[in-house]
């Protein structure tokens, strides 16, 4: 990738809607030639989709925070994918050392977030969770790029 291709993916993350005229006005080059970059990307797997981001997700929940999760034997995927069917769970990730997953938990009450606790301990293959409440977001990714 060259410095055109990184300004383009720049500027499809600050806007995944814009047009082929739109991003050619942008990066000062040829429609053509915006059209053959993205092909390229995405033939290439550097782009692998487009998303839409909904104003719910840009805005943080009032109560937030992670559960580690530590899941008996092979239970990850049946794990992950009953996290998947909880609202609340808005991303699962893999990790390394003692937790098997960290699951990003958001709710509107503390009532709601433990109900959710709840509910996720009560997923078969799970041995051993800890949660801890986020206090303050001191930088987010996700919200800079929805603003």
């Amino acid at each position: 990738m060259d410095a055109i291709d990184e300004k383009l993916i720049a500027a499809l993350r600050r806007d995944g809607r814009a047009g082929i005229s739109e991003l050619a006005a942008v990066l000062e080059v040829s429609r053509a030639t915006v059209r053959s970059r993205l092909e390229r990307l995405e033939r290439d797997g550097h782009i692998l989709g487009y998303t839409v981001v909904l104003r719910g997700d840009a805005q943080e929940l009032p109560v937030r925070g992670i559960m580690l999760i530590e899941i008996e034997g092979r239970g990850t995927e049946n794990v992950v994918r009953q996290l998947t069917g909880i609202g609340a769970v808005g991303a699962i990730h893999s990790t390394n050392g003692r937790w098997d997953l960290i699951a990003e938990i958001g709710a509107e009450t503390l009532t709601d977030f433990d109900d959710v606790l709840r509910r996720i301990r009560l997923i078969e293959g799970i041995a051993n969770s800890e949660t801890n409440l986020l206090l303050a977001t001191r930088r987010s990714a996700r919200a800079a790029r929805a603003g």
